[in-house]
């Protein structure tokens, strides 16, 4: 078996517990989340196995570099910080919602990777700019920060979807956290993702600067990567600073996400110094 075949395994396991994860939580039972948990699990160390056998393979090929040079690899690497953070909280609140929203993004960056036009699953050797140390520390930081901001996505729709449902009230159906929690888990993991992002731009400009001779050069990517950074610390400062919070705070979230979104894959259709990240 390759990493390639195990990867599309791994697909159809995360949209097997992103289905459990949904069953639970519109019938409100806990059976399936529990089993979801356990299916996140086999996901995440199949996700493991197979960028372990693509960086070998990389190396079989005379070309070994770690699996993080193209949209392919990735995403995939997205899919495995994203269900290893959400097992973690999950566990650490004993609540399966955040689930209901991390799985299926996992499912969904996956399926993408294998399935869209255009995103190659092909081992390719690293074009010059992209042989560099900085290449895992930066690539691995700001998916570490990406994952961070899907599940503070995920939990602001949770937290918006349950107010409506309860008339803007304080208490949430008992198979979701309460509001409170909510809202102290999306601060949580925005600021796990602003924390990491942070890191993600400094090691990019580093390597920018030893890669092209300038530490910022105002390419596309690195632009929205900024605006997106600015979003995140406008939550940050509206909360700490100004008091914001619930309805406020998730549409922040929620928009400070778009931004991710259209940083990852609007700036790959634009011309810049990044738009090897199409392939």
């Amino acid at each position: 078996m390759n990493s390639s075949l195990l990867l599309s395994i791994t697909t159809f396991v995360f949209g097997f517990a992103a289905v459990l994860y949904v069953s639970a939580s519109v019938f409100k039972k806990k059976l399936p989340a529990r089993l979801a948990w356990w299916i996140t699990l086999i996901a995440v160390l199949f996700n493991a196995a197979g960028i372990v056998m693509r960086w070998i393979e990389s190396y079989r090929l005379g070309i070994g570099h770690a699996p993080l040079s193209n949209m392919y690899e990735s995403l995939v690497f997205f899919s495995f910080t994203l269900g290893c953070i959400h097992m973690i909280y999950e566990k650490k609140y004993q609540n399966p919602a955040i689930g209901t929203f991390a799985a299926p993004i996992a499912f969904l960056a996956m399926a993408y990777a294998s399935l869209a036009p255009g995103v190659s699953n092909h081992i390719q050797p690293l074009i010059p700019a992209l042989k560099s140390n900085w290449l895992i520390a930066h690539v691995v930081t700001c998916f570490l920060g990406y994952a961070g901001f899907a599940i503070a996505f995920g939990i602001s729709i949770l937290y918006l979807a349950s107010q409506q449902n309860s008339g803007g009230g304080k208490d949430t159906p008992s198979f979701f956290p309460s509001h409170n929690i909510l809202e102290e888990l999306t601060h949580q993991m925005v600021m796990f993702g602003f924390l990491f992002l942070t890191i993600g731009i400094i090691t990019g400009s580093v390597w920018a600067n030893s890669a092209w001779g300038s530490y910022w050069s105002w390419d596309p990517k690195e632009t929205w990567s900024l605006i997106t950074w600015f979003i995140y610390a406008t939550l940050l400062h509206a909360r700490m600073m100004r008091g914001w919070h619930g309805r406020r705070i998730a549409w922040l979230s929620i928009i400070g996400f778009t931004a991710v979104l259209f940083t990852y894959f609007g700036v790959n259709y634009l011309p810049g110094l990044h738009s090897y990240a199409q392939s």
